[in-house]
């Protein structure tokens, strides 16, 4: 089932714009977005939370027009921001408490057992916890208003490796058991290795690709030789070359993979393809 689909969004600014931006996610899915700052990845999460409107465009949520359809279409999505910070002399009981009021389908049931299950205390000011477990407890503010959608922005941003693999347990478990769907943007692309099922790469505020993370992964190898190996036609199809005196470096689309027999031929990590692709463009 389609739990959200972007078609032709675009807004214009001055120095930048998003164009045409067009991809959708599956129910239970977790979908890394990536991209350079300043490709889109922002304005296209705003868009999604209505807190910047659109020039062109449509957003659904389960089937539900954004524009017809806000205030419910608000309460089945669920943002998390790594480094968000909020009233650092608050406890999470007065935050709560001022939360719940905003929702109707707020399950207070559900938010006990989210407390439970983080290992998040109420009595905690929010300047005790740490930035994982502040993540936590804005999961567990989403979680208790129903969300279907978690629209996570860097949730992984300044945490220790231990830390970070935590929370990515997390999120696939809400995807795996709970049916929870997570959009999640992050620069940290090995997170996504480990958690994404489905990528979206945004360049330049059009949309590169939007695929599984298998085949967005097999579309490319790595190719390494020496100069000797660089023939003309490999030296074309190369994406991202570089060149050095003793080497050359470059990623390939796999369809061209013959042209690099004889060299080192590797599969790239979503790290790679970013950065053969991002060196392409400037070229």
């Amino acid at each position: 089932m389609t739990i959200l689909k972007v078609e032709g969004l675009c807004k214009a600014y001055p120095e930048f714009a998003l164009r045409d931006v067009s991809f959708s996610m599956e129910s239970g899915s977790v979908m890394g977005f990536i991209g350079r700052n300043g490709a889109g990845k922002t304005t296209t999460l705003k868009s999604l939370l209505h807190l910047v409107h659109p020039d062109a465009g449509r957003i659904t949520l389960l089937g539900k027009d954004m524009d017809r359809d806000e205030q419910e279409i608000r309460r089945s999505i669920g943002f998390v921001s790594g480094g968000l910070s909020y009233y650092p002399r608050k406890h999470l009981r007065q935050i709560t408490d001022a939360t719940r009021r905003f929702y109707p389908t707020w399950d207070e049931k559900m938010y006990r057992s989210c407390l439970e299950r983080f290992r998040l205390s109420e009595d905690k000011r929010t300047s005790e916890l740490s930035e994982g477990m502040k993540v936590k407890y804005q999961l567990a503010l989403a979680m208790s208003h129903g969300a279907k959608l978690l629209i996570l922005d860097e949730p992984t941003s300044g945490l220790d490796p231990v830390s970070r693999d935590d929370l990515l347990d997390l999120f696939l478990t809400l995807a795996e058991e709970d049916g929870v769907s997570i959009l999640f943007s992050t620069h940290i692309t090995s997170d996504l290795e480990k958690c994404a099922d489905c990528i979206t790469y945004i360049q330049n505020g059009r949309i590169f690709a939007s695929r599984t993370k298998k085949d967005f992964l097999a579309a490319y190898v790595l190719a390494e030789g020496t100069p000797e190996q660089l023939t003309p036609a490999l030296e074309r199809a190369l994406i991202g070359l570089r060149k050095h005196r003793e080497s050359f470096a470059g990623l390939l689309e796999a369809k061209d993979a013959a042209l690099a027999a004889g060299c080192r031929v590797t599969q790239p990590t979503l790290e790679d393809i970013m950065v053969h692709l991002e060196r392409e463009a400037e070229q």
